[in-house]
């Protein structure tokens, strides 16, 4: 396995690390910001998520520049990037920071897209992804840095900075499911 390939199981590894920091009540204290009250796990959470969600572009460099793209690291990578976007959103929306809707719509986005990527490797097809999925991708993850750090520094000033953030990735997830529906229609449809 090469070095990019464990770059992205570190990021999936990273995740359970990630849910106990965020969930388990460590007794830490927290940090009152404005009107914004900051749980330190919170925050240790986000840090966490933010140096987990690196790891994907370093990964992606390195695999480009050293020629090391392989049909695994195109499977785990989105993977990795869903199932950690799909853990802190889900746990959000559990704290009352995000709306649940919102966190459906992405979700079910990710999940009809794995679908598709699915029903395409059953074909002996390997769906890289987009750039519009990149995009979507680095929305969500700032989005949800934002919400998970409950603002900050946005607190200062009254910008709903993660919140308008969230709506549009939302938005570009959303219009990302579609383009890579239209443009792999193929598989759908000639798939035995």
């Amino acid at each position: 396995m090469n070095l990019p390939n464990k770059l992205t199981l570190s990021r999936i590894i990273l995740i359970p690390i990630f849910i106990v920091l965020y969930s388990v009540p460590f007794g830490w204290g927290e940090w009152e910001i404005g009107d914004t009250v900051l749980p330190i796990a919170h925050f240790s959470a986000a840090m966490l998520f933010i140096l987990a969600s690196t790891t994907d572009w370093i990964d992606g460099y390195y695999a480009r520049k050293y020629n090391l793209v392989t049909n695994l690291g195109k499977f785990l990578d989105p993977l990795a990037d869903k199932l950690l976007v799909s853990a802190a959103l889900i746990l959000l929306v559990e704290s009352g920071l995000a709306p649940a809707w919102v966190v459906i719509v992405i979700l079910s986005r990710e999940f009809a897209v794995t679908g598709l990527r699915l029903v395409a490797a059953g074909e002996g097809i390997v769906l890289a992804a987009s750039s519009m999925g990149k995009i979507k991708t680095v929305t969500q993850i700032v989005a949800t840095s934002a919400l998970l750090l409950h603002n900050f520094p946005f607190s200062y000033t009254g910008i709903p900075f993660a919140t308008i953030m969230l709506y549009i990735a939302m938005i570009l997830t959303f219009w990302s499911g579609v383009e890579y529906f239209v443009k792999n229609w193929h598989v759908m449809r000639d798939s035995k």
